[in-house]
């Protein structure tokens, strides 16, 4: 895979800045860069790579110039969902571990979920509810969203696989589609039971610091087997993996069930999480997929949706704080094009969606 074609780290990120702040022939310029040689509907194509990342970036601009670019991406779009679901069932009815990529917003299919609800594909988009949906159903004694691999490409995966809570790779990013498509319109059958089942599974395993709820990170058949998590204490307060991504996607759940018991604890777990110096301490970089950039982010969307007020300008002073790293990339995720999103957003704009916040 190239970086061009990365939404991560490549262009893309670059043109979906400029296309939020209406510089056309820069945002053209970066597409010239990211489709110079085509673009990609392999194996790697997801919400932040290839034919799918495009169509993202190109659905939230109505430039007449870039119409023909935006239908080939979606129609790009649906090939590979469709290749994904296929693919999917097949695993499932096998019986066979999901490797987490199958189903999460980074490379698997609730990315392309997100793209299709961006492109208004709705057909295509309750199929990819109806796998989330089967998904969630237990196989045996586990969840159905047990990995067969482990949260570490780079490391072997604990004996028996894992579960992954953060929403980036974890369950949580299933549990935030499903909110925000119940929200959107009618569901499909199985819908409100499929939040239940991760719900459930959340509050299993929620553990408790001082005044801080949190979850672990992922867990292991040897945490199952104990009945509590090898993780002993919150880590840092990230977008990815951390408690603030995972209450956005349980205050989403808690919108579209009705459910406001569930949203007041998502927004207090969320406000305490930010006001303990001892997890926002641990935030060490600016970006938006583990620093201070997606905090901030995630908790502009909480704040616009919570039962009572959640004061941000900590959040705010805390990014401004946060020191540039040396050589610092220039990617969306990790680099200084996510920091410039953050810094120039207003809760007007719509590319947060790409984190599953809107």
């Amino acid at each position: 895979m190239t970086a061009r074609q990365s939404l991560a780290e490549g262009p893309l990120g670059e043109a979906l800045v400029h296309l939020e702040n209406g510089n056309l022939p820069a945002a053209q310029e970066a597409l010239r860069q990211a489709t110079a040689g085509g673009i990609s509907i392999g194996p790697g194509a997801s919400l932040y790579y290839g034919a799918p990342a495009l169509a993202f970036v190109l659905a939230g601009t109505d430039q007449p110039g870039l119409g023909r670019a935006r239908s080939i991406a979606a129609d790009a779009t649906a090939t590979v969902t469709r290749q994904r679901l296929q693919t999917a069932h097949r695993r499932m009815d096998t019986g066979q571990r999901p490797q987490f990529a199958e189903y999460d917003l980074i490379r698997g299919l609730t990315g392309l979920g997100v793209v299709l609800r961006r492109l208004g594909e709705h057909h295509l988009l309750d199929e990819v509810i109806q796998y989330l949906v089967r998904l969630t159903e237990p196989v045996g004694d586990l969840p159905g969203w047990w990995c067969a691999n482990g949260p570490d490409r780079n490391q072997p995966a604990p004996p028996g696989g894992h579960a992954n809570h953060g929403i980036a790779h974890g369950i949580t990013g299933p549990l935030a589609l499903l909110g925000l498509t119940m929200r959107d319109r009618p569901t499909v059958n199985g819908h409100t039971e499929a939040i239940a089942r991760i719900c459930r599974w959340l509050d299993t395993w929620q553990q408790q610091t001082g005044t801080s709820s949190w979850w672990p990170q992922t867990l292991s058949l040897t945490d199952l087997h104990h009945g509590t998590p090898a993780q002993r204490h919150p880590l840092r307060p990230s977008w990815c993996y951390g408690t603030p991504g995972i209450a956005r996607a349980q205050q989403l759940a808690a919108q579209a069930t009705h459910d406001t018991t569930r949203q007041y604890l998502a927004e207090f777990t969320f406000a305490a999480c930010v006001n303990d110096p001892a997890q926002t301490r641990q935030l060490t970089c600016r970006s938006l997929c583990h620093g201070s950039a997606g905090l901030l982010a995630v908790g502009r969307r909480i704040a616009v949706d919570a039962l009572t007020p959640i004061p941000l300008g900590h959040l705010a002073t805390l990014h401004q704080m946060t020191a540039p790293a040396d050589n610092e990339p220039t990617g969306l995720l990790e680099g200084t094009v996510g920091t410039d999103l953050i810094n120039a957003a207003t809760t007007s704009t719509s590319w947060d969606a790409a984190l599953l916040l809107q």
